[in-house]
């Protein structure tokens, strides 16, 4: 809750107690459940160290499955907030596209909607206490366990507990109050009731920050007649808008998908509350014949109330879940990603700290991002581009005819391409606060070598680039022809592991790739050395420029090996199911030095 907003909510809070004691219950009541409710987020949270996510990929393909991972997700959690939350960290470090993530809101909204059926059905009809109670105690009991897993089910435990408590206090002060003043008094029939109680449920979701305690509050009022049936419809509607301030919230610090998709929440949950409000007459109809059918009395407010949540917002998904794809078309356009002058972070951002895997998710894709970065600088270095690498037969050719001078400034590309990239991963990944037990904390610490890597071979190239630039337009062919073979060797390597990335993308093995990707780097280097040895002794070039090839023919070397060992960690480590056996059935160094003296024994 913001500053300002608390200073007003104490003082009134504050006047509330001096007035009344069941006011004081009511508050508590509704402390308690909330207090459940973060007890419920922090249990769950203990389980996303890599389950969920990887429950979330396999399960988020279409957009019925995303439907059903959020209708199961804000079930089980009973929190649309968490699930909101959780969505858009994983949006954000590109586990998910906005189509699953749009899917997956839809399906919280109506999995949330349980919550009320429970209140309704199950919190004011018997003592529930007397369960909390059995909750309370054992989930304590699992959270001073040492293990990680049990303490999540002690936070569930305890979660639970507090909210069947949060709501038997709630439902005693009611009652209570209801002894005192009547609040069904200040009633507000027709249009004006709607609207002025719309914007109280909004207002009330926004402090409280839960739609759930919303509709604890307004379930238990008409359920001993506090407020009426009318004005309790409207609250309802207000609370599925207000809830989507939790999603807002959560978005100031993702990135422009994250933002979307916050977006998305709020108008879908907006549209609805808009189109109901304005058919509301004939959804109080589609409430009684449902409810007459399902046996609720016509008296049970509190279980037609629970209806009316779920029918709301299955109204929404019936109008809104078909044009999933106009709606990412609209926030594309709201929301327009500008291009920095200097290259900022895509997939990092603060939401996601709280999911182990997801950091490492976030990580690496930065990381490819970076790899792409570095590739584009490597490629201008010697005149080509990206594109260029789509044509196997034209490399050798394009590096041949181009005798144009060559002015690329690799420092002013790396301040803007690289710079900021890699202090932003080496610092993200600083923050990340996990043990080193942790198999995540592993694959940070390959990322960050991988990262590594990558500015290395820029540097490499820099260093390269003084005497490519130099040697490429000199009077002696036979240097020329080395300079040009040294770049074609580069710009080729680049390709292979270009082809490396997409056989792995394809879900094949790409072992020999690898390993032959590994024994022809050493085989070049042998190859490109003998070549100048030959040349000096033929006195076709210099001993000063032989030597200047040797160490540029090291760079060579040095940027292909560090290319390879950055898309082995990016690429290879990150497959899931093969890259196990990958790593048991690749060449080791020793076994790569005894193919190359095969080879060249030849």
């Amino acid at each position: 809750m913001h500053k300002a907003l608390l200073l007003i909510v104490i003082p009134l809070l504050s006047y509330g107690f001096w007035l009344s004691e069941e006011f004081k219950g009511i508050a508590a009541g509704v402390s308690i459940f909330l207090f459940g409710m973060l007890s419920l987020e922090q249990g769950f949270k203990a389980f996303t160290g890599g389950v969920l996510e990887r429950i979330l990929q396999k399960t988020t393909d279409t957009p019925w499955k995303s439907f059903g991972f959020g209708f199961m997700s804000a079930t089980l959690m009973q929190s649309s907030g968490l699930v909101s939350v959780i969505t858009i960290s994983f949006l954000s470090a590109g586990l998910l596209d906005l189509v699953a993530g749009i899917g997956i809101i839809f399906g919280s909204n109506l999995g949330t909607t349980t919550g009320a059926w429970l209140i309704a059905g199950l919190g004011l009809k018997v003592n529930i206490a007397t369960y909390a109670m059995p909750l309370l105690v054992f989930g304590v009991l699992c959270i001073f366990q040492s293990g990680k897993q049990l303490k999540g089910i002690g936070y569930i435990l305890t979660g639970l507990g507090f909210l069947l408590l949060g709501i038997h206090y709630m439902k005693e002060s009611f009652e209570y109050f209801e002894s005192t003043i009547n609040l069904a008094e200040y009633a507000m029939p027709g249009v004006k009731g709607l609207l002025v109680y719309t914007a109280l449920g909004i207002i009330a979701t926004i402090i409280m920050q839960s739609s759930h305690a919303t509709m604890l509050l307004t379930i238990t009022a008409v359920s001993v007649h506090q407020i009426t049936y009318d004005n309790a419809l409207a609250l309802v509607i207000g609370a599925n808008i207000g809830t989507t301030v939790t999603a807002i919230i959560a978005s100031f610090g993702a990135n422009i998908q994250g933002k979307r998709l916050a977006g998305a929440h709020l108008l879908i949950n907006l549209c609805t509350g808009i189109f109901v409000l304005l058919f509301i007459k004939q959804f109080g109809i589609a409430v009684d014949i449902i409810s007459k059918n399902l046996g609720i009395a016509v008296s049970d407010n509190a279980m037609k109330l629970a209806t009316f949540h779920s029918l709301f917002n299955l109204a929404g998904i019936i109008l809104f879940f078909p044009l999933i794809n106009q709606q990412v078309m609209l926030l594309e356009k709201i929301f327009i990603e500008k291009r920095p002058a200097i290259f900022e972070p895509k997939y990092l951002d603060m939401s996601a700290m709280d999911f182990p895997e997801t950091v490492v998710e976030s990580v690496r894709l930065e990381s490819i991002h970076l790899y792409e970065n570095a590739i584009h600088i490597i490629l201008h270095t010697f005149g080509l581009h990206r594109y260029d690498l789509q044509n196997n037969d034209s490399l050798q050719q394009l590096i041949e005819q181009n005798n144009d001078p060559i002015e690329y400034d690799i420092d002013a590309s790396y301040e803007k391409r690289i710079k900021g990239l890699y202090s932003a991963i080496i610092a993200f990944i600083s923050q990340a606060a996990f043990t080193w037990e942790m198999t995540q904390s592993a694959k940070l610490s390959w990322l960050r070598e991988a990262n590594k890597h990558l500015v290395e071979a820029i540097k490499d190239t820099k260093h390269l680039q003084k005497n490519w630039v130099r040697f490429r337009t000199s009077s002696n062919q036979s240097v020329i022809n080395e300079y040009k073979k040294i770049a074609y060797q580069i710009v080729l390597h680049i390709q292979q592991v270009e082809n490396f990335r997409h056989e792995i993308e394809d879900n094949e093995l790409p072992l020999l790739s690898l390993d032959t990707l590994k024994a022809t780097i050493k085989n070049d280097d042998m190859l490109m050395n003998r070549v100048i040895e030959t040349l000096i002794r033929e006195r076709k070039i210099t001993p000063e420029t032989g030597s200047s090839l040797i160490n540029d023919s090291s760079y060579m070397r040095s940027i292909k090996k560090n290319l390879l060992k950055a898309a082995e960690t990016l690429f290879l480590h990150s497959s899931t199911g093969n890259a196990g056996v990958e790593q048991q059935l690749s060449l080791n160094e020793t076994e790569i030095n005894d193919v190359v003296q095969t080879v060249d024994t030849k």
